[in-house]
């Protein structure tokens, strides 16, 4: 299964590596008929969305938050889709789908992150509150384990709301 993943995650990379190429060439894209910077890719737009669902959720506004995150959800999978082997995507979309209540999508995105980059201080605390969230101390207690040597904050807050 993870043979198979990493094999459509290379494919999907060396597609998009090719599409680039291609992009690149002199002359291609120039009169497009606009004028001004080119629009914010969809992984700057998912992350100011997620920046604002987080703000309206501290508010109150679970509703509105809710509408947000699946926005940012939106962004996140189009980003994901042009840079397929990026942990910060895996990760912003954990986020995203665990405060969806999206539970299983969640830990998977947590998990492929982690497997891209074992040493993910964000991935691992996110997932720790994951853990947390979902009543699973012994796994919570693990990812704090692994982030213990880091000396980071992640670490300490994690620490934190696990003593809690």
């Amino acid at each position: 299964m993870k043979k198979n993943l990493l094999f459509i995650t290379f494919i999907i990379f060396t597609i998009s590596i090719s599409i680039n190429s291609f992009a690149s060439y002199e002359g291609y894209g120039e009169h497009m008929g606009r004028e001004g910077p080119p629009p914010a890719g969809p992984y700057k737009l998912g992350f100011k969305e997620l920046e604002r669902a987080i703000k309206t959720e501290k508010k109150g506004k679970i509703k509105k938050a809710k509408i947000k995150y699946e926005k940012a959800l939106e962004y996140f999978l189009k980003a994901n889709a042009e840079n397929p082997a990026n942990p910060d995507i895996f990760n912003y979309l954990g986020l995203c789908n665990a405060k969806l209540g999206l539970n299983e999508n969640a830990e998977i995105y947590y998990l492929l992150g982690l497997e891209l980059d074992d040493q993910h201080k964000s991935i691992k605390f996110n997932l720790g509150i994951f853990y947390l969230d979902q009543n699973r101390i012994n796994d919570t207690k693990e990812i704090l384990a692994s982030l213990k040597d880091c000396g980071c904050e992640e670490y300490e807050n994690l620490k934190i709301l696990t003593n809690k």
